[in-house]
């Protein structure tokens, strides 16, 4: 998995996980049963790009496809015989942020992207995983939020919307977000500037391509619905 750029995994029991959490996954009693783990998989830095470009971008959604690719091989390959469900990417919703937060993974930030310290915010959750297996569960991730000793906060400065929570705007402000994104020149379009000010991370930053590719998606999700 790591080869293909999947570089981030964490494992959870799933008799440990809070009930909000277990409401999205939407189990049957059949699987309540079944199933004993939850596999969290993502990708820091720009490895997973990579290998997306190597194989490919084919179908309607090539990181999905991709990504659904690689799981069945892994869970085929060294987890044959196993029994297994993947919930993400899939049709249901799932708290992909809550789940990050609860592997360490995820720590709030002023532009509303999950921070590490040692990552910023150059990682992305790929899939989730229900299986039969016995992996060993991986401890929490004990880093502190690198917003909290953050003093210069680059990334409210950086946000041309003033869309980010701070004293002269009070909370964050998704509209104003949105209604500058749209516009015919704004820079904000293929890019969040904001999210570019963080310094934190920035050995692992996303290739420009690659960040191009992920906001311009979001540019038409917003013309389309907002």
């Amino acid at each position: 998995m790591a080869a293909q750029g999947l570089n981030l995994s964490a494992v959870f029991s799933l008799e440990s996980l809070p009930p909000e959490v277990l409401a999205t996954l939407a189990l049957t009693d059949d699987e309540r049963g079944r199933f004993r783990q939850l596999i969290l998989i993502g990708h820091r830095g720009r490895d997973f790009w990579t290998a997306l470009q190597r194989r490919g971008m084919h179908g309607a959604h090539p990181m999905d496809q991709f990504v659904t690719e690689r799981i069945a091989a892994w869970m085929e390959g060294p987890l044959q015989g196993h029994g297994w469900r993947q919930v993400f990417p899939g049709p249901q919703p799932v708290g992909l942020q809550r789940l990050g937060a609860l592997a360490g993974w995820h720590h709030p930030s002023p532009f509303w992207v999950g921070v590490d310290a040692e990552w910023g915010s150059w990682f992305a959750y790929r899939a989730v995983v229900l299986a039969d297996t016995q992996l060993a569960l991986t401890p929490r991730r004990e880093t502190p939020s690198p917003c909290d000793t953050c003093t210069d906060k680059p990334c409210i400065g950086a946000c041309p919307a003033g869309a980010l929570a701070s004293e002269r705007t009070g909370s964050w402000r998704l509209q104003a977000c949105l209604d500058f994104r749209k516009q015919p020149d704004s820079p904000c379009q293929d890019r969040c500037l904001a999210r570019n000010a963080c310094p934190v991370g920035e050995g692992h930053r996303y290739a420009d391509t690659q960040v191009a590719y992920h906001y311009l998606h979001s540019m038409r999700a917003i013309r389309e619905r907002y």
